[in-house]
């Protein structure tokens, strides 16, 4: 329930406050919030096969978001910024799909 009501505080803030983005940052928030959804469903699944645990959920999240943006940036740096960030959503892309497949499994026993 804190989750829930944390979410609906930040959309509402976020549509209040209109927040802006740095121009430097631009380049990698939206592989930071594929970062951070490989995160969140991985601790929806583990809290569904009952191994949750929160110490290791804070620091995926946070490695995940950091690795991700590190890497973009080191392609930006290497000159090959849309191939590393494209590698990323992938390799991201792929454990959010497993993850979310596990989710509906256990779910729905499907």
């Amino acid at each position: 329930m804190i989750a829930v009501l944390a979410l609906i505080a930040g959309v509402v803030l976020g549509v209040v406050l209109n927040p802006t983005v740095p121009d430097a940052l631009q380049p990698y928030l939206p592989i930071a919030v594929v970062a951070a959804l490989d995160a969140v469903f991985g601790g929806v699944r583990a809290k569904l096969d009952g191994i949750f645990d929160d110490k290791q959920f804070v620091i995926s999240f946070i490695s995940n978001v950091l690795v991700a943006g590190f890497i973009v940036y080191l392609g930006d740096k290497l000159g090959v910024g849309v191939q590393l960030s494209t590698g990323v959503v992938v390799v991201l892309g792929v454990r959010i799909f497993g993850n979310v497949a596990a989710i509906r499994r256990r779910l729905f026993k499907a």
